[in-house]
């Protein structure tokens, strides 16, 4: 079974929730890793969008956002690497994914397939 999950997210959101609560935003939002890495606003909407994309191809409810974390292969392409609740949730369904995220203007995108064994 396959299972798709899309989201769409302005940076300007993600910039003024940055700008409003700083470090705690990021810190509840984002693993350490990804804070490191995704320094800039363009780079944080778009693992955010990625993470609601993975909630929405899983059905995910309740989940902590650090439960879904998006890491950067040395090539530059990004895996989805679930923990927690996310991580049982996937291992109860047999699901692998794949991640397509992009940002351009004030927008960032990311798409999430599930390929899944059970349901």
């Amino acid at each position: 079974m396959l299972r798709v999950g899309v989201d769409l997210v302005q940076v300007s959101r993600i910039a003024a929730s940055i700008a409003t609560f700083g470090e705690r935003f990021v810190q509840r939002v984002f693993t350490p890793a990804e804070a490191a890495y995704a320094t800039t606003p363009e780079r944080l909407a778009a693992r955010f969008a990625a993470k609601e994309a993975v909630k929405k191809a899983l059905e995910l409810d309740g989940v902590a956002w650090r439960d879904i974390e998006v890491a950067r292969r040395a090539s530059g392409a990004c895996d989805v690497v679930l923990h927690g609740a996310a991580r049982a949730a996937a291992d109860a369904m047999g699901a692998r994914l794949a991640l397509s995220m992009s940002h351009e203007g004030d927008y960032a995108t990311a798409m999430v397939v599930a390929s899944c064994e059970r349901s």
